[in-house]
């Protein structure tokens, strides 16, 4: 089984996580946050629920919300006041049950489950330490340093083992974990991932965004600050800042992409930001054409915003299937070119004879965007002509999203008007690294402070890539073998 084509040439979401302390049926609270943070993660889910005493009970498996959390025999068996939950998708470690989180471990101290989002860039290093004290890994997730980390930290308090672990940790991360005596969410110091506090009765919700506290409930209260750590037991909530405070990097592809359309992030609703996005894109790239076209789901506010600033009709000329699974049979070259109509089909009725923007969130590979081009011209368009809601993309991400290697992503390799060429359009236009930072109310980009994570358009990379080693020093290391 494969991919279609449209899933392989997506940047694909990093995860998501979702905690819950004193609630009646925690768990199942915790499963309808993780339905409405699906889009953070297909691949697989987890809960772990601690019951009366101090039990914990977990269930795992491979695929989406619904169908692992659906049975009510699934959702009796872990039953409590609190649990924490976790949507997969894989950018370290294999698809298995094994690297499924929250993932779970018996200390001196009692249960402990931890649930991450992000990725850690000297896992591989602390992984060899780890192992050559005598650590016995379970999974090849980089998220088990954090449980190795704390079982081996000679602090007497929970927190305090939490904090030594994760100032060993070098990455962008987010996590909830649960243990007897509280919820601890935390946040890495430069705040890359996100990670949002709700109110739900007298209990409280932890997750990665504001549309998982509307599912269940919850009012949101505020976002967890760059650096924090949070304990929430019986007597409320304790803030603890162990870090020292940094310029905050949160991940500008949040705005463009990564978070639903409906959630508020870091106090701006998503939805306006989008919108105000397309609008900027009109200002500095309109070409003269008949309607604007949104390619769907993720290009349709920042297409909205587009029509309205340029002042000509928005149409859905491209309509998505929502029922197509991600994997899909292809026993031939004609069905594997047909692949990308699985997921889209072109309205002939709005396209016909028109001169066309399409407006998208990005171009990864390309392959996907020479796929639509191609059905927008076969139904019959005038002109098509794409407009990106991002700048283009000319590096990897090593921060949480499954991005591929340079060598493959289509802007690193080209300019501009040899993209246009390769997928087929008649003009092509991203909006400018300024214009980005224009339509997130800011005068533009500051290259001493810029306050997002944008390496993957200028190769700004925050946090230390100490497990990718540089070019320089790829080849150093190789002149030592030769040696």
């Amino acid at each position: 089984m494969s991919l279609p084509l449209s899933d392989d040439d997506k940047f694909h979401e990093e995860c998501g996580v979702l905690g819950v302390w004193n609630a009646k049926d925690a768990a199942a609270l915790v499963a309808l946050g993780l339905h409405a943070l699906q889009h953070r993660g297909q691949e697989a889910s987890g809960i772990v629920a601690m019951g009366e005493g101090g039990q914990f009970r977990t269930h795992k498996g491979l695929g989406l919300v619904g169908d692992i959390f659906g049975d009510a025999k699934v959702m009796a068996g872990l039953p409590g006041r609190a649990a924490v939950g976790h949507n997969r998708y894989a950018t370290t470690g294999e698809t298995a049950i094994r690297n499924v989180q929250p993932l779970f471990a018996d200390f001196e101290f009692g249960g402990f489950a931890v649930a991450h989002n992000g990725n850690l860039t000297n896992a591989a290093q602390l992984r060899r330490a780890l192992v050559r004290r005598g650590c016995l890994f379970q999974s090849s997730t980089d998220s088990e340093v954090f449980v190795h980390l704390i079982a081996i930290s000679l602090y007497s308090t929970v927190l305090d083992r939490l904090i030594d672990a994760l100032k060993q940790v070098q990455g962008a991360y987010s996590l909830v974990a649960l243990h007897n005596g509280a919820l601890i969410g935390a946040r890495d110091p430069l705040g890359v991932r996100p990670l949002v506090l709700g109110r739900v009765h007298d209990g409280w919700v932890l997750a990665s965004e504001t549309c998982a506290l509307d599912i269940v409930g919850a009012d949101f209260v505020r976002d967890v600050e760059p650096g924090e750590i949070v304990v929430i037991d019986d007597n409320g909530v304790q803030s603890v800042k162990p870090f020292t405070a940094a310029p905050e990097r949160f991940c500008i592809f949040e705005y463009i992409y990564f978070a639903r359309p409906d959630s508020v992030v870091e106090g701006t609703p998503v939805y306006d930001t989008r919108k105000r996005i397309g609008a900027e894109l009109a200002r500095e790239s309109h070409v003269a054409a008949d309607l604007v076209v949104p390619v769907p789901d993720s290009g349709v506010p920042a297409a909205m915003g587009y029509a309205t600033e340029a002042g000509i009709p928005f149409e859905l000329g491209i309509i998505r299937n929502h029922y197509v699974g991600r994997t899909f049979i292809e026993p031939t070259d004609q069905i594997r070119h047909l692949g990308v109509k699985l997921k889209h089909s072109a309205n002939r009725a709005a396209l016909e004879g028109k001169r066309v923007i399409l407006v998208d969130d990005s171009i990864v590979r390309g392959t996907t965007s020479k796929k639509i081009v191609e059905m927008v011209r076969q139904a019959g368009a005038a002109e098509v002509h794409m407009r990106i809601s991002s700048p283009p993309t000319t590096h990897s991400c090593y921060y949480g999203i499954d991005t591929p290697d340079r060598a493959h992503l289509l802007a690193a390799q080209n300019d501009v008007e040899a993209m246009a060429k390769l997928i087929g359009v008649d003009s092509l236009a991203f909006i400018s690294l300024d214009g980005l930072y224009r339509a997130l109310g800011r005068p533009g980009r500051n290259a001493a402070n810029p306050g997002y994570c944008d390496a993957c358009f200028t190769g700004d990379y925050a946090i230390p890539l100490t497990d990718w080693p540089t070019n320089e020093e790829q080849r150093a290391k190789q002149l030592q073998v030769n040696l």
